[in-house]
């Protein structure tokens, strides 16, 4: 019996993807990533962000939301 092929789920997203995703322009997004507020590591050329890092990085910002409320 074959194996079920399935979909490769993305590991990495890249800043402008995040941008996107968070609402944020590019330049701040990546402000965010070069104060290592939002972790990124470098592979090659490119800066990659794992999903994990930006629900971090939200959840970071929620918290500290919650604090000062």
């Amino acid at each position: 019996m074959p194996t079920p092929i399935s979909a490769v789920e993305r590991k990495w997203f890249t800043t402008a993807e995040v941008a996107d995703m968070l609402g944020f322009g590019l330049s701040k997004t990546k402000m965010l990533v070069l104060t290592g507020e939002i972790r990124s590591v470098v592979i090659g050329r490119n800066r990659r962000i794992l999903p994990a890092w930006v629900d971090e990085y939200v959840a970071h910002v929620v918290a500290t939301a919650e604090e000062a409320a």
